[in-house]
């Protein structure tokens, strides 16, 4: 039976509610919630839909199940049922679904501090949640060494004698044999606490006092050790990158590469950095990155602890809807918030950073460059699947310094050792057709005279002049069994919109944007490109032989002058963090922003 989509939906209601639509098999292909029903549903079924994606999907509806719900925040909550029961082809799926782990501090007479992770049934405190064991174990080892509370099992406390080794080492107060009183205990456990509410300053303040106060009454030894734990408290704030008491916010940041998709989840609890987390959702080959952060906040937020605050980087559709379900849930304000400012925004930018290295490394997985290279195979019609790529880039500033770049994949990913970049000389500043001539011809010159192995197919980032070189090079060396294939952008050089052109074709070739050969063309395009122009820019410095701080708008001679005073050097400089070069006198924080980005080029 057809499925009609327009009797369908003449009798659909506009109330809200959830919609499965199913294949002819009778399987779940997706799981979608709706404000209003009829105007959401209606929407799949209209002309030249604009997601290759969701063309695919409405091809095999045969069916459409609804479920009608009273409220709009019971269809999110549905959906998120739906979808985690169901785990339909089509949506966004979250593939980590587990419990997180928690500090527990015991309601005992002598409190205990431990992992936990499960149902919260003992009675007690819990801090968290946190993102990975490892958080857990290194946070507890910290509170261990500042405030020395016991983290036995009350089996092995309530059994002992004598102090164990955790006393000889100065990580206990032995509260087991009766070595500190309970009153001078809960002073430590009240501390642990105020340290884990992100209270550190007020934990600081309160054991400078106490330090005077053994100072006047001669007690150095006790003295000492509130300095210590003061000087530890102290390290331990500077490492900390927001330093606002009892902040408790999650940054989830979002991307799509080559047909990937990442969510990397940054955890702030009371103000400390716990760590972070990485997911990468099934199902995004086809999705943005905002779809992919949409889908994913309700699949991993309901049914676990909410903070009051969460920062994305995608502005969401459905933004106020999901935070009015989720303070129901967490029974307060919860805000979910996209433009910030201050430490917020640089911790976002932070996430950024590590939701991009995250999908470098993931790209780079065995089993996506295997499907990657099946697809390459078919795209471009070859009897046997490609062993061997190599991409050649040209980069250079008006002419200055030019460096061409060859990267090479095989079926593990990149072979970072058979990278090589060429110094181009002797050659008109600018022409890149004689600067790609040149490199290749030095490339392969060399593979040839020492037997090497050549590529299966070799990339050339450029249009039919790049590669037309690659071409002469080859029949000059009478190398064969080469494909050779020149990736040109496209529009606004736009990902997703590049044209192939082959060496033994007069038609260029236009891959579909979700193709994972293409995928696989992009990423080695742009490894090459990357690598190009990191040589490029160390190429340039060089040749220029200035101090790195010359180059940069806004530092001229005195003001490099008090940087390096008060950092010793400009290596010191480079190491330092953009707060810390803003407190030199004269530096504002836009000015060491450009000094920090001068020297954390990629």
């Amino acid at each position: 039976m057809i499925f009609d989509p327009k009797a369908f939906l003449k009798s659909l209601t506009s109330r809200p509610g959830v919609y499965r639509m199913f294949n002819a098999a009778e399987e779940v292909i997706y799981v979608g919630k709706a404000r209003n029903l009829v105007k959401r549903v209606s929407s799949y079924f209209v002309r030249n839909l604009s997601s290759p994606k969701t063309r695919a999907m409405v091809s095999q509806i045969a069916n459409i199940n609804i479920t009608v719900t009273h409220t709009e925040n019971e269809a999110l909550i549905l959906e998120n049922n739906l979808i985690k029961e169901l785990r339909p082809r089509y949506n966004v799926l979250l593939r980590d679904d587990k419990s997180y782990p928690y500090i527990f501090l015991s309601s005992d007479e002598f409190p205990r501090l431990a992992y936990h992770r499960g149902p919260k049934r003992a009675k007690g405190r819990y801090f968290g949640p946190y993102p990975s064991a490892g958080a857990v174990r290194k946070t507890l080892n910290l509170l261990q060494k500042l405030f020395r509370l016991r983290q036995c099992e009350d089996s092995f406390y309530s059994h002992r004698s004598r102090p164990c080794l955790q006393y000889q080492i100065k990580r206990c107060t032995a509260p087991c044999v009766g070595y500190t009183s309970e009153k001078a205990y809960g002073e430590d456990v009240r501390h642990a606490v105020m340290f884990l509410e992100g209270k550190d300053s007020q934990v600081i303040d309160e054991l400078v006092g106490k330090m005077e106060q053994a100072s006047v009454a001669l007690e150095f030894e006790q003295a000492a050790l509130f300095r210590d734990q003061i000087g530890s408290l102290r390290r331990v704030q500077e490492k900390q990158y927001i330093s606002a008491e009892g902040g408790d916010l999650d940054i989830i940041v979002s991307g799509v590469k080559n047909g990937v998709g990442c969510v990397q989840v940054f955890f702030i609890r009371a103000g400390h950095h716990l760590g972070s987390k990485t997911f990468f959702p099934k199902h995004t080959q086809e999705a943005e990155a905002n779809e992919v952060l949409s889908a994913f906040l309700p699949q991993y937020y309901l049914g676990k602890p909410v903070p009051s605050e969460v920062l994305v980087n995608y502005l969401l559709d459905d933004k106020e809807w999901l935070a009015s379900v989720l303070a129901e849930q967490a029974g307060r304000k919860v805000a979910i918030s996209h433009k910030v400012r201050g430490s917020r925004a640089r911790w976002l930018e932070m996430a950024e950073t590590n939701l991009n290295e995250a999908l470098i490394q993931e790209l780079a997985t065995k089993s996506g460059i295997q499907q990657r290279y099946q697809a390459l195979q078919k795209a471009l019609g070859l009897d046997d699947l490609p062993q061997r790529l190599e991409c050649f880039d040209i980069s250079h500033t008006m002419g200055e310094a030019t460096v061409a770049s060859c990267v090479v994949f095989d079926q593990d990913g990149p072979r970072k050792n058979d990278y090589r970049r060429f110094n181009i000389d002797d050659i008109t500043p600018g022409d890149d057709y004689a600067a790609m001539h040149q490199a290749l011809t030095r490339h392969y010159t060399r593979l040839k005279k020492s037997e090497a192995m050549l590529p299966d197919i070799l990339f050339i980032d450029g249009g039919k002049g790049q590669l037309s070189q690659a071409r002469e090079v080859i029949t000059e060396l009478q190398i064969s069994n080469i494909i050779l294939v020149g990736v040109a952008k496209g529009e606004g050089r736009k990902a997703g919109l590049e044209t192939l052109f082959l060496s033994e074709q007069r038609q260029p070739i236009i891959l579909p944007p979700d193709s994972p050969a293409l995928h696989l063309i992009q990423q080695i395009r742009d490894e090459a490109h990357r690598f190009a122009i990191t040589g490029h820019r160390q190429r340039r410095d060089k040749a220029r032989r200035k101090s790195p701080l010359e180059g940069i708008a806004g530092v001229g001679a005195k003001r490099r002058r008090d940087l390096l005073n008060q950092f010793g050097g400009w290596q010191a400089v480079a190491r330092a963090g953009v707060n810390d070069i803003s407190k030199v006198k004269g530096i504002s924080q836009a000015l060491a922003q450009r000094i920090y980005d001068a020297f954390h080029v990629e």
